[in-house]
């Protein structure tokens, strides 16, 4: 598969502290990749560094894909939810940049905006107010919103957090639906629902341990089952089970 995004032995520090060191990673097309660890780990802030949010080294990253292809749904949307905005007008915020000052949105940024609603299954939610919606419903039209600049690679943060657990399931089986058509990146903790979606994990400890799911069974029941890191990481048949503590 042809690699979109490459990493080469990135390091990055803050206050003279290193919080990742010799990052190696290679993001393909049509990757459905999920970057887990522990918090403080450095899952965040590979992130920015990859979105460009934060400056690296020259030559550490390289991308074979530009910037325009690339779609983001932060964690935190700041979004006031009491602010009486509609599903249609947040996704047309995603055609920001190319608003015009005096005239609005063009009926063609009006149809690109429907047509993610579709891709989303809320086009008939176009209407209502965003605070209204489920957490779920939300994210969908938070995502819908990073489809509009139609994306070959779409990055994720935290997109379930505080979803109830259908929530969760209905929001990674749109991006496994979005993933034959795109790559898909998310940083998450929910690992026991990743299994059955994701393709590749990317471990983050300030290190990086990458593994290939492609033997890992992806039967594991999201709904009444819970699968810890360091579990995943035997299951995967890694050495590297001291990346967080965990008790039973």
């Amino acid at each position: 598969m042809k690699t979109l995004i490459k990493l080469n032995n990135l390091t990055f520090s803050y206050d003279k502290t290193n919080v990742l060191e010799n990052i190696s990673l290679e993001i393909k097309d049509n990757d459905f990749l999920a970057i887990i660890g522990p918090n403080g780990g450095g899952k965040t802030t590979l992130l920015k560094l990859i979105l460009k949010i934060l400056k690296s080294k020259k030559n550490e990253i390289e991308y074979n894909i530009s910037d325009g292809f690339i779609g983001y749904v932060p964690q935190n949307t700041n979004l006031n939810l009491d602010f009486p905005i509609t599903s249609l007008e947040v996704v047309l915020m995603g055609h920001e940049i190319k608003k015009r000052r005096l005239f609005g949105y063009s009926k063609e940024d009006v149809a690109c905006a429907m047509f993610s609603l579709k891709q989303v299954g809320m086009q008939d939610f176009k209407d209502s107010k965003i605070g209204d919606l489920s957490g779920g419903q939300r994210q969908r039209v938070f995502i819908a919103r990073a489809l509009c600049s139609h994306p070959k690679i779409l990055f994720l943060d935290e997109p379930t957090a505080s979803i109830d657990v259908k929530g969760q399931k209905d929001v990674y089986d749109l991006l496994k639906d979005l993933n034959t058509d795109m790559t898909i990146v998310v940083v998450s903790h929910d690992i026991s629902v990743l299994l059955n979606y994701a393709k590749n994990v990317a471990h983050v400890n300030k290190n990086l341990v990458f593994h290939s799911l492609d033997n890992v069974s992806k039967n594991i029941n999201a709904q009444n089952e819970h699968l810890c890191e360091v579990e995943l990481l035997s299951a995967l048949g890694s050495q590297n089970n001291k990346c967080c503590n965990h008790e039973h």
